[in-house]
C-alpha cells in the first residue's frame, strides 16, 4: 500500500480554477492505478477521473468532461487535477486513491481502490 497527501483544495468563485495535488509515498509501480472521486455530505463518494501510473489511460466522469484534467509527474510521484469553468454542483470532498491490479470496469469504483488521501475541500460561490 502507498501512503496518499491531497492538497490544492479552496473556496473560489463560479467559472474560476483550481489545482489538486496528490502526492504519493511509498512503493510506487507501473501496475499502481490512480483516480479522483468526490462526495458531498449525505451522498455516495463520486467517480471524477482516472490514470494509470505511466498515465497512458485516462478516463473522467461525463459531467466534468471538457472541464477537468487528470494528469502526473512521475519524478515528483504526483498526480494532479486541473479543474476549470468550475461550477456550484462541483463542490465535495475531493479524495485521491490508488490500488493495483484494478479490472477495468471495476476502475470506477471506489471499492476497487486500497488508498485513500485524507481529503480536501473544493467549495465553489455562486
Amino acid at each position: 500500500q502507498v501512503e496518499l497527501v491531497e492538497s490544492g483544495g479552496g473556496l473560489v468563485q463560479a467559472g474560476g480554477s483550481l489545482r489538486l495535488s496528490c502526492t504519493v509515498s511509498g512503493r510506487t509501480s507501473s501496475r499502481l492505478y490512480m483516480a479522483w472521486f468526490r462526495q458531498t455530505p449525505g451522498k455516495e463518494r463520486n467517480f471524477v477521473a482516472f490514470i494509470n501510473w505511466n498515465g497512458g489511460n485516462t478516463d473522467y466522469a461525463d459531467s466534468v468532461k471538457g472541464r477537468f484534467t487528470i494528469s502526473g509527474d512521475n519524478a515528483k510521484n504526483t498526480k494532479y487535477l486541473q479543474m476549470n469553468n468550475l461550477k456550484p454542483e462541483d463542490t465535495a470532498v475531493y479524495y485521491c486513491a490508488a490500488g493495483q491490479q484494478i479490472i477495468h470496469s471495476q476502475r470506477l469504483n471506489a471499492e476497487a481502490y486500497a488508498s485513500w488521501g485524507q481529503g480536501t475541500q473544493v467549495t465553489v460561490s455562486s
